[in-house]
């Protein structure tokens, strides 16, 4: 039962390694630009061997993991006047999908409103949880932020429909490589923006900045695109978006390159940072954060508060669905931070952040 999705990883997982490709964005002077796609600050890139993969994946089916969660990941019905108002605000959607209203703007992190990550619609990782705002339900988008092209990350249907939603006025923005795929599927309004590059969209700065992970889509496009983290500065919030990631200097990196922009020591208002999909360390360590690690990036990032998501929608990896929240509390008892400076809210739910 289990050798048919075991055989497909095992595929996919061989010819990524084994293709050879020119990048079309190479740049020497740009040490995360490799002639054949792209790699990571401070590990290069995340390579495991095919054997760890199928040493995780045969324990993962003879232990039966993951448990199944104690809890359903905590739900509320969506304040839709609320959101009309457009006050500095977040809203988890769920997974890494967030409306943020800041500047006049409505932007949507990573929209994932299928019913699968994947790129088939009846196999793959199902959703635990109906997204917390239905698409149709939402507000005017002005603009899409992509981390990198993961199909828990980057859901082309979703992505297509909120383009078509908006007559195309909806900006999405993408890191290298992500343009060109995405206009070949129908979607309009698309820039595309290199680690560090900075975009002004009705008054708000958007930066790509580098976090540590990697990116496929298919067979043997390993790397071939760019993914990232963003930071956003908008006059009533300044908010960060980690993506998936590993625990990096990035954060370190982001903190100091951007320092200019602190008020009174503090860089973010608010960080959105990935909680989920953390076991086993041993081969998820390069490329997910744990709580405990997510914890240290708040720190490393100077965010006043932050916000656990990437969590308790899809089960993608070896903790149950409700395990981060617990983790990501004891994470703050040992690292003394306290409950309001870190939290999770309910799918569906808006918090106000002030400034």
């Amino acid at each position: 039962m289990a050798l048919r999705p075991l055989c497909g990883l095992a595929a996919g997982w061989l010819l990524a390694g084994c293709a050879t490709h020119v990048n079309p964005y190479y740049d020497a002077s740009k040490p995360h630009h490799a002639p054949d796609g792209f790699r990571n600050n401070h590990i290069a890139r995340v390579n495991k061997p095919f054997s760890d993969l199928v040493r995780w994946r045969i324990a993962a089916i003879r232990d039966g993991l993951p448990p199944p969660a104690k809890e359903p990941t905590p739900t509320a019905a969506p304040n839709l006047a609320q959101l009309q108002q457009r006050q500095p605000s977040v809203t988890w959607i769920g997974h890494a999908s967030t409306l943020v209203q800041c500047g006049g703007l409505n932007v949507l992190t990573d929209p994932v409103f299928s019913e699968r990550a994947s790129p088939l619609d009846f196999v793959g990782p199902k959703r635990a949880q109906p997204p917390g705002i239905a698409l149709a339900d939402l507000p005017p988008i002005d603009v899409v932020v992509i981390s990198h092209n993961h199909y828990d990350h980057l859901d082309l249907a979703s992505v297509r429909a909120l383009s078509d939603r908006s007559d195309g006025r909806t900006l999405i923005l993408v890191p290298l490589g992500l343009k060109p795929f995405l206009e070949r599927e129908g979607v309009r309004n698309v820039a595309e923006m290199d680690w560090w590059d900075r975009r002004v969209v009705g008054g708000v700065e958007f930066h790509l900045v580098p976090v540590q992970h990697w990116s496929a889509r298919g067979l043997g496009d390993r790397n071939q695109t760019l993914w990232g983290g963003w930071a956003v500065f908008a006059p009533d919030l300044r908010w960060y978006f980690s993506g998936d990631t590993g625990y990096s200097r990035d954060f370190a990196d982001t903190r100091a390159r951007l320092a200019a922009k602190a008020r009174d020591g503090v860089l973010f208002d608010v960080a959105l940072l990935a909680i989920g999909a953390y076991e086993p360390r041993w081969f998820m360590t390069e490329q997910h954060m744990n709580p405990a690690e997510a914890v240290q990036a708040h720190k490393d990032l100077g965010a006043r508060r932050s916000v656990g998501i990437h969590w308790g929608t899809f089960s993608l990896t070896d903790e149950p669905l409700d395990a981060p929240p617990r983790d990501l509390a004891a994470a703050r008892r040992a690292m003394g931070v306290a409950d309001e400076d870190f939290f999770v809210v309910k799918i569906g739910e808006t918090r106000t952040i002030a400034p």
